[in-house]
């Protein structure tokens, strides 16, 4: 055989040795996939989609530290919420793009102010950039303490934060058409009045969304300089699309763009580590199980590998209580695994603001 250079090349770099046979999703990361992503005294601040919300429960029964800065007001704490914004550091909900977290920090910063930064809606007023929140103002006063409490919280977690675990979810988005500011949701499906005079449709690109992302990181880290992140993407396809695409084409679009943006930011800036829950769950050898029926929500078994993958390697005081390298089929057999995948089972079918799109559901 001649010399080539695929000769040197490891068994993971070929597709019949590392995926046809002894695939390990432990082998799909970092150098060492023993290493772990987490120590034991980081505090660890999260945004994303809807998937996002499910390491939240993992990493706290494993004994890390999730920081939350913003708690809801004794008088709210029994509402109902099924929107997610309980779920993260602060009560920022859903946030499917680059675009919106780094708007985010910038508001939070004092950079930026929304033209469009509230709507008044049956004698309330409610947060654009929160559309679903269950405690919406009833003035504007009332407004302004809150949605102030609110930024500050966001500063809070995210100058504290160690890790920052980011998913990306779309590309599709509306946005102002005055401002550009971009909402999480269309106007009017969870709140508010669609006005095409002043809303419009955006699906972003790689560069853009590479761009977002780069710019949010760096302006981080003017303030927070030794903050690590992990990026992911979301297996969860659209719910639907505003394009002329069928939604699976869309769909394939969206989470093409947003892995490679992923890529290139992780290659190009330092301790930004790309974590593949996307690959784990949507590759070629992932089992039938890991969505429901619906092909679309992932299931708690496929939950529970992507987080028994990413907390590989971690030695905490409570990880005997949760072994990260217990195999998915065997979560359920321990009682904090039986929790674990309780928690997760009734998180992964909480209400997204992207699913108001379809009346269907």
């Amino acid at each position: 055989m001649k010399n080539n250079p695929y000769l040197a090349q490891p068994d993971k770099a070929f597709w019949s040795r590392s995926v046809s046979r002894d695939f390990s999703a432990d082998h799909l990361w970092g150098e060492d996939s023993q290493s772990s992503l987490f120590q034991k005294d980081d505090l660890i601040v999260s945004a994303g989609s809807c998937f996002a919300s499910n390491l939240i429960p993992w990493i706290e029964k494993v004994g890390l530290e999730y920081l939350r800065t913003e708690e809801l007001p004794p008088q709210f704490k029994d509402l109902p919420e099924n929107l997610g914004y309980r779920n993260f550091s602060a009560a920022y909900g859903n946030i499917y793009t680059a675009r919106h977290l780094r708007q985010l920090y910038e508001q939070a910063l004092g950079m930026r102010v929304p033209i469009e930064d509230r709507w008044h809606i049956d004698g309330m007023v409610i947060d654009p950039f929160r559309p679903g929140l269950a405690y919406p103002a009833e003035s504007d006063a009332e407004f302004d303490l809150l949605k102030a409490s609110h930024l500050k919280a966001v500063l809070a977690a995210f100058h504290k934060a160690t890790v920052f675990v980011f998913t990306l979810g779309l590309t599709e988005a509306w946005q102002s058409k005055v401002d550009g500011s971009v909402f999480p949701a269309c106007p009017g499906t969870i709140s508010g009045i669609f006005d095409e005079d002043t809303h419009e449709f955006k699906n972003f690109s790689v560069d853009e969304m590479t761009e977002d992302l780069t710019k949010f990181i760096e302006l981080l880290r003017e303030s927070n300089p030794k903050v690590r992140f992990i990026i992911t993407v979301s297996p969860v396809p659209l719910v639907a699309t505003a394009t002329k695409s069928h939604v699976l084409l869309a769909s394939t679009y969206s989470k093409s763009v947003l892995r490679v943006a992923a890529e290139q930011v992780s290659n190009k800036l330092k301790d930004v580590t790309y974590f593949p829950a996307y690959e784990i769950i949507t590759g070629p050898q992932a089992p039938f199980e890991y969505f429901e029926s619906d092909r679309r929500n992932v299931s708690e078994v496929g939950i529970a590998k992507v987080m028994n993958s990413i907390l590989q390697g971690l030695a905490t005081s409570k990880s005997s209580e949760l072994d990260p390298h217990v195999e998915t089929t065997q979560v359920t057999k321990s009682k904090a695994g039986r929790l674990i995948a309780e928690i997760s089972r009734r998180i992964s079918r909480a209400e997204c603001d992207e699913a108001m799109m379809d009346k269907d559901l």
